[in-house]
């Protein structure tokens, strides 16, 4: 299912044992555009630490009672590695992360989540030969040196430059709760026209300028204008999404999936 990631800010994660804190926000991967972890303030209970948890974790999503439910115990969550806020998480951290959970490395593969395509199945029990899997994780540590998770916090707020001029910013994040990829950035118009919110996918970005603060989309503002609205308040359905591949003259990412 897709929901915003504002939406899912102040969620309450249960791990094995009891409640850990809240969801204060996540970082995502600019390559893949996929949430890679989900930042969770602990509060009173480990003294207003804050703490990493991965989607591989993640059983449950359940808004009805905003909560979040991790497969994880809260002696995991207690002893997991610390993470300084005030600096960029490194692919030497996450190797060290994800080894204190027995996590494969999500980089290096074929899929988004490198072996499998949702991080449900990386929880799942390794199989095949130890000699092949130590080869595959040398490969990814050759090939993915370069740092690419990004904040959501950070990134919200960011300009949207389309073809010909500035077209709004963006206000959200759209993200599939199976595979965690980031489906659509919300993109609030307010500013030359007022009272519209549209989406736009992360395929259709050419590049994003971090110094500058601003996302580069190939597409012009009259097409932005007159696209299907997003309205925040309902779901996204198939059918709202085939309407807005449709009217943008893109084919959808399920097709391509």
């Amino acid at each position: 299912m897709l929901r915003s990631v504002n939406g899912l800010k102040g969620f309450a994660i249960t791990a094995i044992g009891g409640p850990i804190g809240d969801v204060d926000q996540f970082y995502f991967d600019d390559e893949a555009w996929a949430i890679r972890y989900l930042v969770v303030n602990t509060g009173t209970w480990l003294a207003s630490r804050q703490v990493l948890i991965s989607p591989i974790s993640v059983k449950q999503v359940d808004p009805a009672i905003n909560q979040l439910f991790v497969s994880l115990t809260r002696d995991q969550v207690k002893h997991s590695p610390n993470v300084d806020m005030h600096k960029p998480v490194s692919r030497q951290y996450e190797e060290a992360f994800l080894s204190y959970y027995g996590y494969p490395n999500y980089w290096g593969g074929p899929y988004l989540w490198g072996a499998a395509v949702s991080p449900a199945a990386l929880a799942m029990p390794r199989t095949g030969a130890p000699e092949a899997a130590a080869a595959s994780v040398a490969r990814a540590r050759a090939e993915s040196q370069d740092m690419h998770l990004r904040s959501t916090k950070e990134v919200t707020g960011y300009h949207i430059q389309a073809l010909d001029d500035e077209a709004g910013h963006v206000e959200d994040f759209i993200a599939d709760d199976e595979t965690w990829a980031i489906r659509y950035l919300v993109v609030d118009t307010r500013n030359w026209w007022p009272g519209k919110k549209v989406l736009v996918s992360p395929q259709w970005i050419e590049r994003v300028s971090w110094p500058e603060s601003k996302v580069f989309i190939d597409l012009t503002r009259e097409q932005i204008k007159h696209s299907p609205e997003y309205n925040e308040a309902a779901l996204i359905s198939r059918e709202y999404e085939n309407a807005l591949y449709k009217y943008y003259g893109r084919p959808g990412y399920w097709n391509k999936e």
